[in-house]
């Protein structure tokens, strides 16, 4: 019997996408993979410590050689996706460098956790400002282009895919600023989605579970260490980037080494439909939707 093993069938071959926050930790394996699945990488790091501050190109230009390396096509970007002028030129990097753009990985980050009652003006603004209006810098940008591409007669078959938290989605303490971006960029995948599917573009997001930089401190036992080997979900946003995605849309998957699971978003729950017209009457009305409520999924649900 053969032991030989057949091969990898290149899932994004040829397709142009890019990765921010690709220098290290999750971003660094979604490009490698990628990379290997016949993808054009351009990885962006700024290159940043995990809360944001200075700045290194070794980390992209590293993850580039190392694609290259192995026989695929990457160049390195180390603009601030924070920026809006950052976010344009990284798409027009990819548009220049490789003729064109198919898919936007947003996954760049940083931490600056603090409990509520103490965390700074310049901690909020600043997790904002990288996670939330950096994926919105990228997609719109990429957006543009899309469409003028769409009006112009020509076909795409684009993905955003935007990184979403279980912080987010289920809230932690001590993480008001960064599961608030989280939960935010949950949101704007759901709308980029219906904004964007006329065009031929996907928008889905990952809630991915992984130990980087960004998740250092936490004390996991050591059997737990490799099911939170960031490579874990790069399989599964590389899927997400191929064409075995295009009915795909709208969507938050959690990624991890124990499961892959679909969040499900908002719904509306127990509802009266002869609301109360005075306050005095609220708290005998609303007594029983909350007693017939499903129960949140929390962060002990999911450990």
């Amino acid at each position: 019997m053969s032991n030989h093993k057949p091969e990898k069938h290149n899932m994004v071959e040829g397709r142009v996408c890019i990765v921010t926050g690709a220098g290290r930790g999750i971003g660094r394996e979604y490009a490698l993979m990628l990379g290997a699945h016949g993808g054009l990488v351009v990885v962006n790091d700024l290159g940043a410590s995990r809360d944001g501050s200075g700045g290194d190109s070794g980390p992209a230009q590293d993850v580039a050689n190392e694609i290259k390396a192995a026989g695929g096509q990457a160049v390195a970007n180390t603009d601030d996706i924070s920026s809006y002028a950052g976010a344009k030129s990284i798409v027009d990097q990819a548009i220049d460098t490789f003729g064109g753009l198919d898919v936007v990985v947003n996954n760049a980050g940083i931490l600056r956790d603090r409990m509520l009652f103490s965390m700074a003006e310049e901690e909020w603004d600043s997790v904002i400002k990288v996670h939330l209006k950096g994926t919105f810098g990228t997609s719109r940008f990429a957006a543009e282009y899309w469409r003028n591409r769409s009006k112009d007669g020509k076909t795409n078959d684009a993905r955003i895919i935007n990184t979403s938290s279980v912080a987010g989605l289920y809230a932690n303490p001590g993480q008001a600023n960064y599961g608030a971006a989280k939960a935010g960029i949950a949101a704007f995948t759901q709308i980029a989605a219906q904004e964007l599917s006329r065009y031929g573009v996907t928008a889905n997001a990952i809630a991915p579970g992984a130990l980087t930089r960004l998740t250092e401190d936490l004390n996991l036992p050591e059997e737990m260490l490799a099911k939170f080997d960031p490579r874990w979900v790069a399989p599964i946003v590389t899927w997400l980037a191929s064409p075995l995605s295009k009915d795909v849309t709208g969507q938050v998957i959690e990624s991890n080494g124990m499961f892959l699971a679909i969040a499900e978003s908002w719904q509306r729950g127990p509802t009266l439909t002869t609301p109360p017209a005075e306050a005095e009457d609220v708290d005998a009305a609303i007594r029983p939707l909350l007693a017939a409520a499903r129960p949140r999924t929390t962060m002990a649900d999911i450990n």
